[in-house]
């Protein structure tokens, strides 16, 4: 069996605000750190069937590139879940009402029209 290892280095300033993300992973194509302006960490607790977050953005994150992770994430989101559902007609009909509202999100936060 093989195992991975992802590290994650949070540099924080005196109120506790990230200046710098860095991650790094033994699997990834480069061992070396990556820096990040923002992440999303979610895991799932089994025992208390919740989900443990950590959700994190440096001080200098520009709001048009917040804007549009979090496009992007939701986006991905639906990727993830078709993927687990296993084709599960049910969850094509729920994504697809994602996707709706991902376009209505891109539409009102103006990301959508810096793609062009």
């Amino acid at each position: 069996m093989k195992t991975a290892e992802i590290k994650l280095n949070v540099t924080l300033d005196d109120s506790n605000v990230p200046d710098s993300i860095d991650w790094s992973s033994t699997d990834g194509e480069t061992s070396d750190q990556m820096p990040a302006k923002a992440m999303f960490l979610a895991l799932w607790d089994a025992q208390y069937k919740n989900s443990l977050r950590i959700d994190l953005w440096t001080k200098d994150m520009p709001y048009d590139e917040m804007k549009r992770f979090f496009y992007e994430t939701l986006q991905t989101l639906g990727d993830s879940f078709l993927r687990a559902s296993g084709g599960d007609p049910m969850a094509e009909k729920v994504i697809g009402d994602l996707r709706d509202y991902c376009a209505h999100f891109g539409d009102k936060m103006e990301v959508l029209e810096q793609e062009s």
